[in-house]
């Protein structure tokens, strides 16, 4: 039976394990460019098989979270550079969440020449921090036009170009968590009457026009996705046809030949418990790897594993607080419980100094 401890072959890579470290904001990259404590971050928790980053901006836009890191600029490439270097010296593979944050943001936080987007001109619920005034309300995005949307596709594509040349791996394409792509997903967020939305087949364009145009640029073997099916962050709403549209979804996004699907259960944070219909009929359509990420522990992993529910299994909280969650979950050690208070704040704190094992490191 397979296990969490068994390698794996993922498009061109070959996985020492099938333990995903989960993208994770953290908000350490000052300036918006990765640093050197983003490097040992990583780094520290590379004996994992497959690292997946935090949510990284391919575009001024798209960065609408304080201190997080893009890939839209030199400085920002060889940033990157540093850690999937650090990474790949210990043996694990890395790819790079692509996230536009689309209306998910504030003018504070946006670099210069940087505007909240997206499909449609309705502010996100709730609050945004911001270093220079605290948390501000979001405030109403501008609606995407034609020639913003061509503008949006093309930034992923260079993003993706980017992060190649940055060393990594592949990339994964956030359609979760209420960003831009699944802004576009869902009727809540995207109200258009265009070729971009009205019904649940022109709701889907946006993703798959961006899932073709990054395969095309990089191949599709190094691209993923995540996906949040009845998802509720950041003002996502259920409809009657959610089951249909993804199913539909991925059988497309299986004919790009993308690498896997990564699919998302927020219900370990209070969020509602995901359709497990939706989430087979994902898995039937896309016929490709997926990875599972909810609050797994070791033996809900093997279980899901096992039943060939996923091929790998991605950990977040736990890993944050664990560098060395691996040696930790084979030898049945406890866990560290994570720092809420340290989860965006800049510096080492929280971040860099959550202790190890003797010898794990």
């Amino acid at each position: 039976m397979t296990t969490l401890f068994d390698t794996l072959t993922l498009g061109s890579m070959t996985l020492k394990n099938r333990m995903v470290l989960a993208p994770m904001t953290r908000s350490r990259a000052l300036g918006n460019v990765p640093n050197e404590l983003m490097v040992k971050y990583y780094a520290q928790r590379a004996d994992g098989g497959l690292l997946i980053t935090e949510g990284t901006g391919p575009s001024p836009n798209g960065t609408g979270y304080a201190r997080i890191p893009g890939i839209y600029n030199a400085a920002q490439i060889a940033g990157w550079k540093a850690v999937t270097d650090a990474v790949h010296a210990k043996g694990s593979r890395i790819v790079m969440q692509l996230m536009h944050t689309g209306r998910v943001g504030h003018p504070n936080n946006l670099p210069v020449g940087g505007a909240l987007v997206a499909p449609s001109a309705l502010a996100a619920p709730g609050k945004m921090y911001t270093d220079s005034q605290g948390e501000q309300a979001m405030p109403v995005p501008r609606e995407m036009n034609e020639a913003d949307i061509t503008a949006a596709i093309a930034e992923f594509v260079t993003a993706a170009k980017n992060a190649i040349e940055a060393g990594f791996d592949g990339v994964e394409l956030h359609g979760a968590n209420g960003y831009l792509i699944e802004q576009f997903l869902n009727p809540g967020t995207n109200q258009r009457a265009d070729g971009w939305g009205g019904t649940w087949e022109r709701r889907n364009r946006f993703a798959l026009e961006v899932a073709t145009a990054v395969a095309a640029a990089i191949g599709g073997n190094r691209v993923g996705i995540r996906l949040s099916p009845h998802s509720v962050n950041q003002g996502m709403v259920e409809y009657p046809e959610l089951e249909a549209q993804y199913a539909a979804l991925a059988r497309g996004l299986g004919e790009r030949g993308l690498l896997y699907v990564h699919l998302v259960d927020h219900s370990g944070m209070g969020a509602p418990k995901p359709k497990p219909e939706t989430f087979d009929a994902i898995r039937r359509e896309f016929k490709g790897p997926v990875i599972l990420c909810g609050a797994f522990d070791l033996a809900r992993a093997n279980e899901a594993l096992g039943k060939n529910d996923a091929q790998l299994i991605a950990f977040g909280r736990s890993y944050l607080a664990n560098p060395d969650l691996p040696a930790r979950l084979q030898q049945g050690a406890a866990l560290s419980p994570p720092d809420f208070s340290t989860l965006y704040t800049p510096g080492e704190k929280g971040y860099l100094d959550y202790p190890a094992l003797p010898g794990s490191r």
